[in-house]
């Protein structure tokens, strides 16, 4: 059997953890933010940011572990999801379905994120009936060298403990009073030390991240994703994991991840307010060119599913699939979406805003 080659502390670690370059980051994190948070609520429907941005958080958590596909792809395989699809698009969907699942268990348990939801979470991604790592023989390798780099505790008791004590840091805000920032981090790194699954702790983790950001009320809904500066930033992510293991380097960690919380805010708030303005112009022009179809609800469709179909349109509008149909071709004629066909169904794409995705793609 093989041995842990970490011993995990109880949270918080008895270090200095708010030093002077900290303090300093953690205020650079906190203003965006909040400024995130402001201007997200400006969007009439937040369903639209959560699930758009969801999606594109899906594809680029899933590139970190090399599960790769197009913009293209992703959106037909959320079309037509009864049709052929991928191994990486289906990946990439079950990934912003486990981030919809967290966030409505966060609702549902009055701000709670418990060790059941995260096992829900890891079935849903995995398609698996178990939970918590029961096997032992996990170990942790150098994706090129195959070196062995970190092995996790190999006891289901101990990852029980484990994860149950982690539970209690993330949901009992009287045992520390650490900034909700520096937390996120702390808990993001015990999970992966803890490394409770069998597969998908990367991506379990970096779900549980944004739904920390959230049951803090640091954001409204989840929609500040580190995956895209992760992805970025592969090497220096993995190398400050292992140097709070091996030298108790924390403050190299929390300034990573705070600096990644300040730009994944900035880079996610100028897309948000694209979206916005965009919404803004298409309400213009459709009340001035179609007024006799125009709707917040169809201005809603066209911004939740960048690529939409008339079935969406009939469930969102509740409307008759011949009005659906003539809504999509009015708009397609006008020059709102882009009508497409594949096999003996059309869609149609609101070229702008995947033009916006591209631009802001990992």
């Amino acid at each position: 059997m093989l041995t842990p080659t970490y011993q995990i502390p109880v949270l918080p670690p008895p270090v200095e953890l708010e030093t002077i370059a900290v303090l300093k980051a953690l205020a650079r994190a906190n203003r965006s933010l909040a400024e995130l948070k402001g201007r997200a609520a400006t969007i009439p429907n937040q369903g639209i940011l959560i699930d758009t941005l969801a999606l594109q958080e899906a594809k680029a958590s899933s590139e970190i572990e090399n599960i790769v596909t197009t913009q293209d792809e992703l959106f037909q395989a959320d079309l037509f999801p009864e049709g052929p699809r991928s191994g990486a698009a289906k990946e990439v969907a079950l990934y912003r379905d486990a981030v919809k699942l967290g966030f409505q268990h966060l609702v549902e348990s009055d701000g709670l994120i418990t060790n059941r939801t995260l096992i829900e979470m890891f079935r849903l991604l995995k398609g698996r009936s178990d939970g918590f790592r029961s096997t032992p023989g996990t170990a942790l390798r150098n994706e090129a060298t195959q070196d062995m780099v970190y092995v996790p505790p190999q006891d289901l008791r101990e990852i029980e403990s484990r994860m149950s004590a982690l539970e209690r840091f993330v949901n009992d805000d009287a045992l520390c009073d650490l900034d909700p920032l520096i937390k996120m981090a702390l808990i993001h790194h015990q999970f992966e030390s803890i490394h409770p699954f069998p597969d998908g702790n990367g991506r379990v983790g970096r779900i549980l991240n944004v739904l920390y950001l959230t049951r803090t009320g640091l954001l409204d809904i989840p929609i500040l994703y580190l995956s895209r500066y992760i992805t970025r930033r592969k090497a220096d992510y993995y190398r400050h994991l292992q140097a709070v293991r091996d030298h108790g380097d924390w403050e190299g960690w929390l300034l990573y991840m705070l600096e990644g919380v300040s730009e994944t805010s900035q880079t996610t708030l100028l897309l948000v307010e694209a979206i916005r303005r965009q919404m803004a112009e298409a309400k213009h022009r459709l009340r001035s060119e179609l007024p006799k179809i125009y709707s917040q609800d169809l201005l809603n469709n066209l911004f939740r599913h960048p690529y939409t179909r008339i079935e969406f349109v009939v469930n969102d509008l509740k409307v008759t699939r011949q009005t659906a149909s003539k809504y999509l071709d009015a708009l397609a004629e006008h020059g709102f979406v882009e009508k497409h066909q594949s096999g003996r169904s059309n869609y149609y794409i609101n070229v702008p805003l995947v033009a916006l995705f591209m631009e802001n793609g990992p």
